[in-house]
């Protein structure tokens, strides 16, 4: 029987579990550990999550290595998880204490216990990188034979799950908005006998003049009116 992986029914049995999940934490999660249990090799996983102004952090992670090895790259400034955000969508180090691509990090991460990583960039065509996927080993120095193309089938289904999970976010958020600005349209009109237009004008001047957004002082009036 051959040692290769199917890798087909890998990634299908991956994609059928990550896209079970509800929220964009759970998500993060339920990716990393599918992944370690996907991608032959490595024991330890994390997910980096690249943010708007340009950070880049640990947002869900399987083993005990994998948040002080990211921020380790992170701070220095290189590494295979960094690499493979800046430019490359695969970056594969077996061996890594005999590697010279990365100076600084790779003594400490040898005197971590790390053996051999891979990153794969999460990446959607129409949303850039949203982060990355990082593979860690601390049993073995060489890569499956299979690694790299299950991860980077796995890492184009894990975006496109984050990438809906981000938008469920995102719209949850949305919808909690106008209904807590609802609320306090409602309140300011019953305070102050005001029509909605009145009502909405008067809390667009109070986050005007406050610097304050206008689901921030609709959250705190609706807060104030429930303790009442």
């Amino acid at each position: 029987m051959s040692d290769r992986l199917d890798v087909g029914h890998a990634v299908a049995e991956a994609a059928r579990t990550i896209n079970h999940t509800r929220s964009l934490d759970e998500s993060l999660q339920i990716i990393a550990t599918v992944a370690r249990d996907s991608v032959p090799g490595f024991d330890q996983v994390g997910i980096s999550v690249v943010h708007r102004d340009g950070s880049v952090e640990t947002l869900a992670a399987v083993g005990d290595l994998v948040c002080r090895l990211d921020e380790i790259q992170y701070d220095l400034g290189e590494g295979p998880c960094v690499d493979s955000l800046r430019d490359n969508h695969v970056v594969t180090a077996p061996r890594i204490r005999h590697d010279q691509r990365w100076p600084r990090f790779v003594p400490q991460a040898v005197a971590l216990g790390l053996k051999a990583q891979m990153a794969v960039k999460l990446y959607l065509d129409d949303q850039g990188t949203l982060g990355g996927l990082n593979l860690y080993s601390t049993e073995s120095e060489e890569l499956h034979p299979d690694a790299q193309e299950v991860a980077d089938l796995f890492a184009a289904h894990a975006a496109i799950a984050l990438g809906h999970a981000h938008e469920r976010e995102t719209l949850n958020q949305a919808l909690h908005s106008r209904k807590t600005i609802g609320q306090a349209l409602g309140i300011i009109m019953e305070r102050y006998e005001m029509n909605e237009d009145r009502a909405f004008a008067f809390l667009v001047r109070a986050s005007s003049h406050s610097n304050i957004k206008v689901r921030d002082i609709a959250q705190e009036l609706v807060d104030q009116a429930n303790k009442r």
